[in-house]
């Protein structure tokens, strides 16, 4: 989805007369080649090109850093335990911890939601018999694109809409839901570690 977004200047503070009071949530679908992003109403595409190694991990998390930096909470997707033996599994684990670490050193809380927690809050079900994980990954850009009006499209649309998904539970455990979420989905929010020092709405 094309958007003005932090990274390319949306602004993040506004006068305190003008301000929206809903927090700023990011959403973070961490990868190697190409993260997913989204805070509310808009998506966007973290691209680390042919970089390889500390050299991948540094853009992509000085990039990142572009979107969060005034955030005021971070949603993260963490491991699927069931692809721990993939290709580039230890560089991955890496970036995402490097990220948290990022978060720390600003400041800024943050929470890391499961691959199925995910795809529960979005569509229901972390597994829907017969389908193919790519076909689950449809469903969830499906349901961004019905329940809150944001339609992903192109080759990176489900990292888009993964972010997107993460970022809407955030903003859900706040007490600032986007949408109104059925209880099949949003028993998802009870799996998930938040941080005791972030103040709910």
């Amino acid at each position: 989805m094309t958007a003005v977004t932090p990274a390319t200047g949306m602004p993040l503070r506004l006068p305190a007369a003008v301000t929206n009071p809903r927090p700023l949530v990011i959403g973070l679908d961490v990868a190697l080649v190409t993260t997913g992003v989204a805070g509310p109403g808009w998506t966007d595409v973290i691209r680390t090109g042919n970089r390889r190694g500390e050299q991948r991990l540094l853009c992509l998390v000085e990039t990142a850093a572009s979107f969060y930096r005034a955030a005021d909470f971070v949603v993260i997707e963490g491991a699927a335990y069931s692809k721990a033996n993939q290709a580039g599994h230890d560089e991955l684990a890496a970036a995402r911890w490097m990220v948290r670490c990022d978060l720390i050193k600003r400041g800024i809380p943050f929470a890391v939601v499961t691959p199925h927690a995910r795809s529960v809050y979005a569509t229901g079900k972390a597994r829907w018999e017969g389908e193919t994980s790519r076909e689950v990954k449809g469903r969830v850009r499906d349901a961004v694109a019905l329940r809150y009006g944001i339609d992903c499209t192109g080759p990176r649309r489900y990292d888009e809409a993964d972010a997107y998904v993460l970022m809407a539970m955030g903003m859900d455990h706040l007490g600032h839901a986007l949408a109104a979420v059925p209880d099949s989905h949003t028993r998802a929010l009870a799996g998930v570690s938040w941080p005791d020092s972030l103040e709910v709405a």
